[in-house]
């Protein structure tokens, strides 16, 4: 019995499919475990209380997952835009000059290798079948695939944000009072070493650089924090 054609059909997957959510997520899971560690270590430098290490760490969580959301909200909105802007004026110009455009597709295709005799042949090709659609791929590097999706990615941000917060929040309820400080940091710096490796290995980088990286900024962060805390801080 013959196979459906459709069995025959070559399934690939790639890292950029991903690259929305993922940037998305790996920022808002940094930012989470890094500001609120950072936050409870300089609080806690200051000979705060648990109870007010806590709170200062909670109210970093909401706030930063709404500054994440909002942020991230924003940025990729403005993303958008540009890419319907882009989008009104292809179709403008495709109504007005369809013979520019044309040819603008030709010389693409030539460009990357064709002779213009077979880049001409492709070009009708496709502008018969999805002018538009070509020109926003070929002409502007703009496709499905990395299409802007704003709310996903302040829900993602927002999210992630939160779950990364909760670490250090969590690790603040078992430490000893005097040593708070020191199990957060730690606690936080093993978060981002791991993190920084996964998302290093998702995006198909090598995991020791992606975790020395953050390894790196984390601690120069805690150091900062912690230096703030016992300069200006007073017992709460």
């Amino acid at each position: 019995m013959p196979r459906h054609p459709r069995a025959n059909r070559h399934s690939e997957r790639h890292r950029s499919e991903h690259i929305g959510w993922l940037r998305a997520a790996v920022l808002g899971a940094n930012d989470g475990i890094l500001s609120t560690a950072g936050l409870i270590v300089g609080v806690a430098s200051a000979q705060a209380s648990k109870s007010a290490v806590l709170l200062a760490g909670f109210a970093g969580l909401v706030a930063g997952g709404f500054s994440m959301a909002a942020g991230e909200y924003v940025s990729v909105s403005s993303q958008t835009d540009t890419e319907a802007a882009d989008r009104a004026r292809e179709q403008q110009e495709l109504a007005s000059d369809p013979s520019g455009e044309r040819e603008e597709l030709v010389n693409i295709y030539v460009g990357r290798g064709l002779d213009r005799e077979l880049a001409g042949r492709v070009a009708d090709q496709m502008m018969a079948h999805d002018a538009l659609g070509t020109h926003l791929r070929d002409e502007l590097g703009l496709s499905e695939t990395l299409r802007a999706r704003p709310i996903q990615a302040a829900l993602t941000s927002a999210a992630t944000f939160a779950a990364g917060s909760a670490l250090p929040l969590l690790a603040v309820v078992p430490a000893p009072a005097a040593h708070v400080a020191v199990t957060v940091a730690a606690v936080a710096l093993v978060a981002l070493g791991v993190l920084g490796a996964v998302a290093a290995r998702t995006g198909g980088a090598p995991a020791i650089a992606g975790s020395v990286r953050v390894l790196f900024w984390g601690a120069l962060a805690m150091v900062a924090t912690a230096a703030v805390g016992k300069l200006f801080g007073v017992a709460v």
